[in-house]
């Protein structure tokens, strides 16, 4: 069964999320909130929603400046996503929540989780990315990494959304190319008013979003949360060095090593989503 969608109006912004939760269920769920990384959307979650919706409840927004969720120009900061994310449980009526963040948003759950502890009822980081400030020269290589970082490939502009498809399965996240994975790359573009094709990823957000990146440390204080950290084999965070902030900061952690790339939950889906589970049910 799909989830369903829903929008929440805010001050700034319309914030688009997906929904599962099962039909007959006890009055108070575990609730879960799930959080994609740069350029995806919610529908990434679909596999894991699906594997847990009898069991949680569950939540995945379209985080501002991705998929059906608002574009503006301006206010890209982890500050404006964590405040979405705050009134969107509010809304909900969520005093917490087990909190899911991949990619940059693993780099966003320890930012929100050092400020505001009481919403995280555990925390799970999946392959986060550039965990710690970057050099200022890192910002001279921008243009290249933009180019090469498999998440920016199908920004477009493509003259046809078959050359969009074409560029996307040359990405590890389109690795195998599932049903899923065809609906999320599919979710990800749109038409746009020239005729040319490209991602519903604007790129102001994408400049906003790695300005923040660079400047903003991820992890600088103790975090005593239950967090687990999904390590890929082929994914971002696989020497120890890499490791190190994360065994210097989170006194409760977990490390599970799963099958699969930066996107374990589209290639390697089942081991993923077991993972998950058994974390989750030991936090119940």
């Amino acid at each position: 069964m799909n989830p369903s969608r829903h929008t929440l109006k805010l001050s700034d912004i319309t914030l688009s999320y997906l929904e599962w939760k099962p039909q007959t269920a006890p009055a108070k769920l575990p609730r879960l909130l799930l959080l994609h990384g740069l350029a995806d959307n919610a529908i990434v979650w679909t596999s894991l929603g699906n594997y847990l919706r009898d069991r949680y409840h569950i939540i995945a927004p379209d985080i501002r400046g991705h998929g059906e969720s608002s574009k503006p120009d301006q206010g890209y900061l982890f500050q404006d996503a964590i405040r979405d994310l705050e009134a969107l449980m509010n809304h909900l009526n969520w005093e917490n929540a087990h909190i899911l963040g991949h990619s940059w948003a693993g780099k966003l759950a320890p930012i929100w989780a050092k400020q505001n502890p009481a919403k995280f009822g555990s925390m799970i980081l999946v392959d986060p990315i550039f965990i710690t400030k970057l050099p200022a020269i890192m910002k001279l290589t921008l243009p290249i990494l933009y180019r090469k970082l498999d998440c920016l490939k199908c920004m477009g502009p493509f003259a046809t959304l078959a050359e969009a498809e074409a560029i996307a399965k040359q990405s590890g996240e389109f690795t195998g190319w599932s049903d899923l994975q065809q609906e999320v790359f599919q979710s990800n573009m749109e038409e746009k008013p020239d005729g040319k094709w490209g991602s519903k990823f604007t790129i102001p957000a994408r400049n906003q979003m790695f300005n923040q990146v660079m400047k903003v440390p991820g992890l600088t204080d103790i975090i005593d949360i239950p967090t687990l950290f999904i390590q890929s084999e082929k994914g971002v965070n696989r020497f120890d060095f890499q490791m190190k902030p994360y065994h210097t900061y989170l006194k409760n952690l977990t490390i599970e090593k799963v099958p699969g790339n930066h996107w374990a939950f589209l290639v390697a889906p089942e081991t993923f989503n077991q993972t998950v589970a058994q974390f989750l049910q030991a936090q119940n």
